[in-house]
């Protein structure tokens, strides 16, 4: 019976034991990515000599768009992936009103293309704007697209409505230019009805549609602009 039972207590030390270890080296791979990130984000941002640089790419731009394409899967593998509705205020970390202030400085370079209501298709004023942004692209090294939908209808419905205005961004950009590098340029962030909805000081900017504006017609869109920034 003694020797049963220090048999039975070297068997189950033998199969803790591991479990324990493996738990550990988890725990300490995990703590040293988080580590790591954090302190990828708070090194100092260094001057840059580019004009373009100098205007726009703030800390909080930068910070931004890193996040948006290390977890849209853009950085890491190459692949255009998108975040979606409910991952953007975890990746943006800021409110809906200082995520869009961080663009009002591309006021010059973006823009913004306007669908119709419930649709997710690019008429021809869609795909002119469009065309002619992306090929002033003034030595941008990523091309940001972020779409939206305004508030009427369901938020489920209008989530898969901004996911689709993303998409039809992309699929047009890939058809008219056959760029090779396209997917590791393009950063695609769906925000639905959720957050950062758009309002009427963006009126001013390049847009698709009609002269007539008002945010829920902003906000049925796909904001869309190169960004030249050193991460």
């Amino acid at each position: 019976m003694i020797k049963w039972a220090i048999h039975a207590a070297l068997g189950a030390v033998l199969f803790f034991v591991p479990v324990v270890l493996i738990t550990v080296w988890v725990m300490s791979a995990r703590s040293r990515l988080t580590e790591a990130e954090e302190a990828a984000e708070s090194q100092p941002q260094v001057a840059v000599a580019t004009a373009a640089e100098e205007g726009y790419c703030s800390a909080d731009l930068k910070k931004v768009l890193r996040r948006v394409l290390q977890s849209c899967g853009l950085l890491s593998s190459g692949e255009v992936r998108g975040c979606q509705p409910l991952e953007a205020k975890s990746v943006a970390t800021l409110s809906g009103n200082d995520f869009n202030a961080l663009f009002a400085p591309l006021a010059g370079r973006a823009g913004i293309i306007q669908f119709d209501q419930g649709k997710d298709e690019l008429d021809d004023d869609d795909a002119k704007l469009l065309d002619d942004l992306f090929a002033d692209q003034r030595g941008g090294s990523y091309f940001f697209v972020v779409s939206r939908a305004s508030p009427e209808g369901d938020e489920v419905s209008n989530r898969k409505l901004s996911e689709g205005r993303g998409k039809a961004v992309l699929d047009h950009l890939r058809t008219a230019f056959h760029d090779q590098d396209l997917d590791k340029e393009v950063g695609l962030l769906w925000l639905g009805e959720e957050f950062a909805q758009l309002d009427d000081q963006f009126c001013s900017w390049k847009r698709s549609g009609g002269p007539e504006c008002n945010t829920n017609e902003l906000n049925r869109s796909a904001f869309v602009a190169w960004i030249d920034c050193s991460l």
